[in-house]
């Protein structure tokens, strides 16, 4: 998505994601340990969630009325709401990057990857060749987006290909640019630096221990080679329930159940900001969109709230200090004319209608820190 950020200068979805952090503010803090099974725990008439029934109908309307397919809400690890089809792969589009950046961070926790490491040290070209500068570019420069290299990638938009800036125009490190190239030539480095494919790892390292309900290895993993570039895309089709769990994941900060997946430190620093992009709306870190000027609680509580984001209406949100996690789908498996698209500022105004249906919090529990 690289229009990602103009679309998101629009007053009303300031607007809207604005009033999203301060109903989070309001969700109580919730006590950490629930972890779903083989099946996602949901309410019971014994212990029942306590959001509005009625407020989520309202949600549910809205969803319908912008064609979402499906989504689903994840409070304190237990599924409080669904909508659509929850179970069935789509797509990710580039949600995928995020994904990828979990499963660096575990590989990098073995040891096997250096971020320092630089795409010259790493023997990684493109057709034509890259520059000396281009080599230079490091491993963690293209987890920022900011590698300098702005060769034709494959899997990309035709607006990522009109704002892709001309070739040596900046030095790596310099400039942010919503680059798939460098997306791709990370599963490339990957592959080689640990052994296993993107997708192997995706089935070992999260769909196996996590316990993905609907994920089938090899069919929802398709390696993309365009004649653009050396480097495939790695596409991945997950349904919105397996991706909660990795958001879920991603909120009790590597952990499941008392088991480590992901090395501590890792979630804190991929997503911290080391981009402001556009206007200040948005930071950005390892592949991941972190929010600042459109949500003002972000201020105080630094990598709190994490975005996914896919092209047509793929999103995911994780709210790690309350424990909360929005999956939003559209299938764009669908032929252009069923297809529809879910703009960023219709996903805020939907999880603006899911978290005032969340149940209301105490006085101090409310306060923000």
């Amino acid at each position: 998505m690289a229009g990602l950020p103009r679309s998101l200068l629009p007053g009303v979805l300031r607007t809207a994601l604005s009033a999203v952090l301060l109903l989070c503010a309001a969700h109580a803090v919730p006590a950490a340990g629930v972890f779903p099974a083989a099946q996602w725990a949901t309410p019971s008439v014994a212990e029942p969630s306590h959001w509005s029934e009625a407020k989520l109908k309202v949600a549910d309307a809205f969803a319908a009325s912008i064609k979402s397919d499906a989504y689903l809400v994840i409070d304190k690890g237990v599924l409080v709401h669904a909508y659509g089809d929850i179970d069935k792969p789509m797509n990710l589009a580039s949600v995928r990057k995020s994904v990828q950046s979990v499963l660096y961070g575990i590989h990098v926790g073995r040891g096997e990857i250096d971020l320092d490491q630089t795409l010259g040290q790493l023997g990684i070209g493109d057709k034509d060749g890259l520059s000396d500068t281009e080599r230079t570019a490091t491993v963690r420069q293209l987890l920022q987006l900011r590698s300098g290299v702005y060769h034709p990638a494959a899997y990309e938009t035709a607006q990522a290909k009109a704002e892709r800036p001309a070739r040596g125009s900046h030095a790596p490190g310099e400039f942010w640019y919503y680059n798939n190239w460098d997306a791709n030539v990370l599963g490339t480095i990957f592959e080689r630096r640990t052994g296993r494919s993107v997708f192997e790892a995706l089935k070992t390292d999260l769909a196996e221990p996590l316990q993905f309900q609907d994920f089938r290895y090899p069919q929802d993993t398709e390696s993309r080679l365009e004649r653009s570039s050396e480097h495939p895309a790695q596409v991945m089709h997950l349904s919105a329930r397996d991706l909660a769990r990795i958001g879920l994941l991603m909120a009790r900060d590597g952990m499941w159940h008392d088991k480590r997946i992901v090395p501590a430190g890792w979630v804190t620093e991929s997503t911290t900001s080391y981009t402001t992009v556009g206007p200040g709306w948005s930071g950005y870190g390892y592949l991941w969109w972190v929010p600042l000027k459109g949500f003002p609680f972000w201020q105080r509580g630094p990598n709190q709230l994490l975005l996914a984001v896919g092209a047509g209406g793929q999103f995911m949100m994780v709210d790690r200090k309350r424990d909360l996690v929005v999956v939003h789908r559209v299938d764009n498996s669908k032929g252009w004319f069923q297809r529809s698209e879910v703009r960023t500022d219709q996903f805020a105004v939907l999880a603006a209608h899911i978290l005032a249906a969340a149940p209301v919090a105490s006085p101090a529990a409310a306060t923000p820190p």
